[in-house]
C-alpha cells in the first residue's frame, strides 16, 4: 500500500505562498499604506469625533486649562514671537508660498505637481471657509487678545493652512534626499503657528487639532488622486508637461 496522503503539506505550501505574497505586496505598497493610515484613516477619525462634541455643543475638558496655561506663560518676548508666528502662518508666510509654490510648479512645466499643490492649497482653504461658516464656534473670550479676530472659531484657518502646505512639501520631498530637512521644519513650523493661535487666546486647542486633521484627511486625499496608478513627485515616465 503507497503511504497516506496528508493535508499538512499542501496547507503548509499554501500559506508560505500566501506569506510571501503579504511581504512582497508590503514591500511594494508599504509606504503607501503608511500614508493612508497616518493621513487620513487616523485624522478622519479625529476630525470626525472633534466635528460631532463642537456640533453638539460639548466642552472639551482641554480647551480652558490649556488656554489658561498659555496665558500664565505671558511675557513681552513671547508675546513678540507668536505674533510673528501667527503673521508667518498666514498673510506673511503661508499664503505667499502658497502661491509661489504653485507658480514655481508651473513654470518648470511639472505638471502633475502644480495640480497636486494647487488642488491640495486652494482646497483646503475653500474647505475651512466652509467648515467655519458651518460650524459657527465662537472665539474663545477668556481675555482680551493683543491680536483679537472677528471670524468664527473652528476649525483654525492658521492650523489648517499651515499642515496643508506642510504635508505638501514632505509629500513632495519625500523622495528627494531633502525629505528629513523638509519634514522636520514643516513639522516645526507647523506646531509653532498652532501654538501661536493657542498663546494669543483666539483659538482653543480643540481648533486647532481640527485644522490639523482636516489638512492631513485633504491633502493626502488629493495625493492619491493625483498620484494614483503608482506614480510620485518628480517620477519622469508618464507625466504629462505643460506645452
Amino acid at each position: 500500500m503507497g503511504k497516506p496522503t496528508s493535508t499538512a503539506e499542501p496547507i503548509a505550501k499554501s500559506l508560505e505562498k500566501e506569506a510571501r505574497f503579504g511581504a512582497a505586496f508590503l514591500r511594494k505598497y508599504g509606504l503607501r499604506l503608511l500614508l493612508l493610515f497616518a493621513g487620513l484613516v487616523l485624522p478622519l477619525w479625529g476630525f470626525a469625533e472633534l466635528a460631532d462634541e463642537v456640533r453638539e455643543g460639548e466642552p472639551f475638558e482641554f480647551d480652558e486649562p490649556i488656554l489658561h496655561f498659555a496665558r500664565d506663560l505671558a511675557n513681552a518676548g513671547f508675546d513678540r514671537a507668536f505674533l510673528l508666528f501667527s503673521a508667518l502662518g498666514y498673510e506673511w508666510g503661508v499664503v505667499p508660498f502658497d502661491i509661489a509654490l504653485v507658480l514655481v510648479l508651473a513654470l518648470k512645466r511639472r505638471a502633475r505637481e502644480g495640480l497636486f499643490a494647487g488642488l491640495a492649497l486652494g482646497g483646503s482653504a475653500l474647505l475651512n471657509m466652509a467648515a467655519k461658516q458651518s460650524f459657527a464656534r465662537a472665539r474663545p473670550s477668556l481675555w482680551e487678545s493683543i491680536a483679537p479676530e472677528a471670524t468664527f472659531s473652528f476649525p483654525s484657518g492658521h492650523a489648517m493652512g499651515s499642515m496643508t502646505l506642510a504635508w505638501v512639501c514632505m509629500l513632495l520631498a519625500w523622495r528627494t534626499r531633502w525629505r528629513w530637512l523638509v519634514t522636520i521644519s514643516a513639522v516645526a513650523f507647523t506646531a509653532l503657528v498652532g501654538l501661536s493661535r493657542i498663546y494669543l487666546g483666539v483659538h482653543y486647542p480643540s481648533d486647532i487639532l481640527a485644522g490639523w486633521t482636516a489638512a492631513s484627511v485633504w491633502v493626502v486625499s488629493c495625493f492619491f488622486l493625483v498620484f494614483r496608478h503608482h506614480h510620485h513627485p518628480w517620477q519622469q515616465r508618464g507625466i504629462p508637461k505643460v506645452a
